[in-house]
């Protein structure tokens, strides 16, 4: 791609024997660098987690280069040919789909292998979904914990929404279309349906959304649509002034069993007790 700005600062990269780790858009083409556009152009090779994606960048800004697939599926086979590319004087790109690679993808294992081969390493930065939603979300940001997709496994998904409802710090998580109603319900039955959130969708693209309020008013606003796009959900920490669980218990069963022998149900009771000790309701379930 020739521009005037390019073609009148000319850059001393790529150089060789160097793994530049690239930030591609994660929806809006303009979002693509000056300086990731040359090195993409002139690497002597760019490792892809998908090739057909690449292309359509390239294709938009009419240059071509060599592609290589690398993806979770076929990257333990192809990191020690690249190592010998970059040995032998070659300068790499590597490229996820959108955003930033390394994260949440194989390219992990590249860098950490270019790393211990004595390889240079220069990541040119570029959009990233999570710091992106964070900005936009509006909640704290000075301090965060990103866990990438929550796993599959129940036991272990558990786990870690456990751990985010008693985290006082910003977490930012991405998440399918698919499960993004039932990750919702999760979260409201761990931090309560008060905590607030901010679900981002189609980040940068036309249909870009930013859905953010209480859990309960963010699960209703999804009830009856069709979720579809890229999905990244930013929740806002445990507020440490609020009561603990564990330093509380004996109290709040104690209060609990008072309210419901006077007469009050079990519901009515623990909703009560749940926004007057900023605990979830079914912590207090739990307790009769």
């Amino acid at each position: 791609m020739n521009t005037n700005f390019l073609s009148s600062h000319k850059s001393s990269e790529p150089e060789s024997s160097v793994l530049y780790v690239v930030g591609t858009p994660i929806g809006n083409l303009y979002d693509l660098s000056y300086r990731a556009i040359n090195i993409l152009e002139n690497v002597s090779l760019i490792a892809c987690e998908d090739t057909r994606q690449t292309k359509k960048i390239m294709s938009k800004l009419e240059f071509t280069n060599n592609l290589i697939s690398f993806n979770q599926h076929n990257s333990y086979k192809k990191i020690s040919n690249l190592i010998k590319d970059l040995k032998s004087g070659k300068s790499v790109a590597l490229v996820s789909d959108a955003g930033m690679p390394g994260i949440c993808d194989p390219g992990e294992d590249l860098i950490k292998n270019a790393k211990l081969n004595k390889i240079n390493v220069i990541c040119v930065p570029g959009p990233n979904a999570a710091i992106t939603a964070l900005v936009s979300s509006g909640l704290p940001s000075s301090k965060f914990i990103f866990e990438g997709f929550l796993p599959r496994k129940k036991s272990e998904r558990v786990k870690i929404i456990s751990e985010i409802s008693e985290n006082e710090k910003t977490t930012i998580i991405f998440e399918s279309p698919k499960r993004l109603k039932n990750s919702l319900k999760e979260l409201k039955q761990y931090c309560g349906g008060d905590r607030e959130i901010t679900v981002s969708r189609e980040l940068t693209k036309k249909f870009e959304e930013n859905i953010g309020d209480k859990i309960d008013e963010v699960i209703e606003y999804f009830e009856s649509k069709e979720v579809l796009g890229e999905i990244t959900i930013v929740i806002k920490g445990k507020d440490k002034s609020g009561v603990t669980y564990e330093y509380n218990k004996f109290e709040i069963k104690k209060e609990l069993n008072e309210l419901i022998n006077s007469g009050l149900s079990l519901p009515a009771a623990s909703k009560y007790l749940a926004k007057k000790n900023k605990i979830a309701k079914n912590l207090i379930y739990k307790m009769y």
